[in-house]
């Protein structure tokens, strides 16, 4: 999870439920604006070549997308 104060939410994206009549294995929707959303990822790409998200409910009980910035703490290599 993200510890950081600057959140960053992926633009033209959004979640949406599934539509009335869909089946039950259908959990949901995501929208993607294709041209902006690639920029985005090229400019968030981490060093290993991905790019992760944290799906979140707010406090209306809406679900949305934030960019996983965390990052794991390098290892101080041992002098024996």
């Amino acid at each position: 999870m993200s510890e950081e104060k600057d959140r960053v939410y992926p633009p033209a994206m959004n979640w949406s439920a599934p539509r009335d009549g869909a089946p039950d294995f259908v959990k949901g929707k995501v929208g993607i604006v294709v041209k902006e959303f690639v920029e985005f990822l090229q400019a968030n790409v981490k060093k290993d070549g991905w790019i992760n998200f944290e799906m979140k409910e707010s406090r209306e009980g809406k679900y949305y997308w934030e960019l996983d910035k965390w990052e794991p703490k390098e290892k101080e290599e041992s002098p024996f």
